[in-house]
């Protein structure tokens, strides 16, 4: 299962991005649209500095992506990037924005559960029912929206890669508990 924690867009504060990026996730999506483009820098090189290894990703903008030599994340209406440029991301909501996601290396199906302000969720049955239908994307496929421990059981599908997470992993008291429960629970 791959893990990918994406920041709540409260600012950087070092402390809480240590525990978070140390706690057992595999990438890290940065997205902190109050930031200037030069703060998103910095910060995608401190990240960069603190855990070398680990898949960095910056939401909505080419300039600091390019120059932190990280993945983009697209979100929707964004203009067409150049293909092989670098390492591409985008959200899904609905099969059909599929053809025009396919050259994204990673896509995020959301929002599964209800999020406040993110629109209806797919439910397990939807996510399960997009998943069956990119059965032909050959890239990696993580579920994002209210995502917890107690409901992974029931998401697992052979076209799901992994698990996109905001809240659950920000919020926590001690992240990594909360990664070692998410692992747990995919296993089941």
């Amino acid at each position: 299962m791959f893990l990918l924690a994406i920041s709540p867009g409260e600012g950087f504060d070092p402390p809480r991005w240590e525990r978070v990026i140390h706690s057992g996730i595999d990438g890290l999506m940065i997205r902190e649209k109050a930031m200037t483009p030069r703060a998103l820098l910095i910060l995608a090189r401190w990240v960069r500095a603190q855990r070398p290894e680990l898949e960095l990703w910056v939401n909505g903008r080419l300039d600091v992506a390019l120059a932190a030599g990280c993945g983009l994340h697209t979100p929707e209406c964004y203009p067409p990037v150049p293909p092989g440029l670098l390492p591409i991301s985008r959200p899904l909501h609905s099969l059909s924005q599929l053809p025009e996601r396919m050259e994204a290396r990673q896509i995020l199906v959301s929002p599964v559960f209800s999020v406040p302000g993110k629109g209806p969720e797919l439910g397990v049955g939807g996510l399960h029912a997009v998943l069956d239908g990119l059965s032909t994307y050959g890239g990696r496929v993580l579920a994002l929206g209210g995502i917890r421990a107690s409901r992974i059981p029931g998401l697992r599908h052979p076209g799901l890669s992994g698990l996109a997470a905001i809240r659950v992993v920000w919020e926590a008291p001690d992240p990594a508990v909360e990664v070692l429960r998410m692992r747990e629970a995919w296993e089941i």
